[in-house]
């Protein structure tokens, strides 16, 4: 189980380190079903949360 930030404080992007402290954020749990590769959303404009999916190109 992995741990996404929400709040975009973390300095372990994307995983949540517990920066959110003293905010109305909460880290979202992801539990990997597979051992695969897949890319996790670092600015948090993401649509499909906690995956990439490209909006980062767009802003």
């Amino acid at each position: 189980t992995y741990y996404w930030c929400t709040c975009g404080r973390s300095k372990k992007q994307p995983f949540c380190d517990g920066s959110l402290q003293g905010t109305a954020f909460k880290p979202m749990s992801y539990t990997a079903t597979a051992t695969e590769q897949r890319k996790l959303c670092q600015c948090k404009q993401t649509a499909n949360a906690p995956f990439c999916d490209g909006r980062h190109k767009k802003l």
